[in-house]
Parts: structure tokens; C-alpha cells; sequence
């Protein structure tokens, strides 16, 4: 069953995001306002070192006041090549610069709310260079044992899914 988008007004905008509210046709011919939000894509990068650890970041998302261990992610720029965005993205926020990226998976968090797209890429290759630019995002940084991956996101302690599927996959193509 196809619903059908048949406009969309804007609500609200700044350099984020877009509120839209959309005359929704359902398959029975009926009609239906949806709010949705449209959103820049989300980049997200991280390194598996040859010890098979992940690098981290613990942080707290004031929105639902929790505390998780993340990815480095952040929005891509106008024109900006996403893997590109990972990168910088990967280094402002934890110090480290990842080498060469290969493209892990891409997800829609919340397609039933946002049209977000979240690129995430790895690399089993990344050079320290200094302390992170963005060091207010997040209380640490640390490199975790790809083999606690299950049981901290068992835990709750990776609460975001782009990240859990992400620390998953990861798991999966490192340890099997």
C-alpha cells in the first residue's frame, strides 16, 4: 500500500532542517497532514585498529538525557563529498584522522519522521593528530574491544541504532 506525497509546505526552516507539512494521499483515497522533517545527510567515520578496537566517543544527547558510546558523525556541507565529511568530521571530534574510508552501511534512523540518510564508513587505518578541535562533544575518547561490541549495545550502552548497526557490521566483518 503506497501512500502517495501530494505537496509539501514548509513550517519552519534554518540551516539544520526543514519542518514540512505534507497533504498526504492513503491508498483508500483519503487525505492525511504529515509533519516531516528533512534533514542534510549525516556523515559518520570511525577506525578498527589492528587489535580489533573501535574508537569511541562516550558522550551525553541532552534531547533524550542519556549517556552512549558513539561514532564520530556530523552534517555534511553544501557541495561536500560524504566520505570526505566522515573524515573531517572523524578527526574534529576525536583527534584522530582515519585513513583511507571504505563505505560500511547507510541507514534512515527515523524514515517514518525524517528523510535522514546516515552514511557510515571505517577504516582499519588512522593517525593521532592532536587533541579533537570539537573536544565539547564528548567526554572521552577511548578505543573499545570490538568483542564487548554485544554486550554494551545488550547494556544500553550504544542507545542510537545507526551505531549499533554500525558496531554490528563491524563486528561481524572483523571477528565473524
Amino acid at each position: 500500500m503506497r501512500w502517495k506525497n501530494l505537496s509539501e509546505q514548509t513550517v519552519y526552516e534554518n540551516r539544520w532542517f526543514r519542518v514540512n507539512l505534507a497533504d498526504v494521499e492513503l491508498p483508500d483515497g483519503r487525505h492525511l497532514d504529515h509533519f516531516l522533517i528533512r534533514l542534510r545527510p549525516v556523515a559518520v567515520a570511525t577506525v578498527v585498529n589492528e587489535a580489533n578496537e573501535v574508537l569511541l566517543l562516550w558522550r551525553h544527547r541532552f534531547i533524550t538525557d542519556t549517556w552512549g558510546w558513539e561514532l564520530a558523525a556530523g552534517v555534511v556541507e553544501d557541495g561536500e563529498d560524504i566520505a570526505a565529511a566522515a573524515a573531517r568530521e572523524m578527526e574534529e571530534e576525536t583527534g584522530w584522522r582515519p585513513g583511507p574510508l571504505e563505505h560500511l552501511l547507510s541507514v534512515e534512523p527515523s524514515n517514518g519522521l525524517t528523510d535522514a540518510r546516515h552514511h557510515i564508513f571505517w577504516s582499519d587505518q588512522g593517525a593521532y593528530v592532536g587533541h579533537p578541535e570539537d573536544d565539547f562533544e564528548s567526554d572521552k575518547r577511548e578505543w573499545v574491544p570490538l568483542k564487548l561490541v554485544p554486550d554494551m549495545i545488550a547494556r544500553g550502552e550504544v542507545p542510537a541504532a545507526n551505531m549499533a548497526a554500525a558496531l554490528l557490521l563491524l563486528h561481524h566483518i572483523r571477528l565473524g
